[in-house]
């Protein structure tokens, strides 16, 4: 069972990890489309900014909490949320590809990583069918949403980070039916290897952000003053709940 709330005017499911990952089945075992936001404070921030951007995520299937930030939001209106990561759940979906025979395309990254990272499956997901893998870097965008929509996956992950990736999805689900797509930002260099993940009691306790920012110093400047501001709004907007 979803239900959908809302974060500073934008929408998020309240949804388990389980019943997200059925929602995904159920959608590809009756050919529907599908399109995952996996939100975070920096999306919020840029959508309240951004009016395409804002409209990408409310037409949106399913908007999960990807950051301890959208938790902490959602907690202050009174529901607990699990979060669900990019990194995590897309994960799931490979598996899922994997067990179920479904068509998998990946896009985004550089091609070094893209190419690790269909070796790295191929070698893990002996039946994985991947039917289409590009890089993150295109000049023509209709010739890459065409050649995606010949490959006719049903599962499709885009990492060409925020909002990028979501406005190519957008446009790639008016022209190919039966097919879930999800944004995942920087994934596939976690997957190829060529970046490493925070240890799992970063993760358990909600601090993955701030391990990559110490990691990727260059980060710092996308989540500041994103975040600070995002949390000191959201506490004014669960007082008018």
């Amino acid at each position: 069972m979803t239900k959908r709330v809302y974060l500073q005017g934008l929408p998020v499911d309240i949804i388990s990890y389980n019943d997200a990952l059925e929602s995904v089945k159920y959608a590809v075992d009756n050919g529907e489309s599908m399109q995952i936001v996996t939100i975070n404070p920096e999306m919020i921030e840029c959508a309240k900014n951004n009016k395409d951007f804002a409209n990408v995520i409310k037409h949106s299937e399913l908007v999960v909490a990807d950051g301890v930030g959208v938790k902490i939001a959602l907690k202050l209106k009174g529901f607990s949320q699990e979060r669900i990561g990019g990194v995590d759940f897309s994960r799931s979906l490979i598996e899922m590809c994997a067990k179920d025979n479904l068509r998998l395309a990946l896009l985004g990254a550089k091609e070094e990583v893209i190419s690790t990272l269909v070796d790295k499956l191929k070698a893990e997901f002996e039946n994985l069918n991947i039917v289409y893998a590009h890089n993150g870097y295109f000049d023509n965008e209709n010739l890459i949403l065409n050649e995606i929509k010949n490959a006719r996956p049903q599962i499709f992950l885009c990492a060409l980070g925020s909002p990028k990736q979501e406005f190519f999805i957008s446009r790639l689900k008016e022209m190919l039916q039966g097919c879930t797509m999800i944004g995942i930002g920087g994934s596939f260099d976690v997957f190829s290897g060529h970046v490493q993940r925070a240890p799992l009691i970063w993760q358990k306790l909600g601090l993955e952000w701030l391990y990559r920012v110490i990691k990727q110093p260059e980060r710092f400047r996308r989540i500041f003053p994103a975040l600070p501001i995002f949390l000191f709004e959201s506490i004014i907007d669960s007082v008018k709940k």
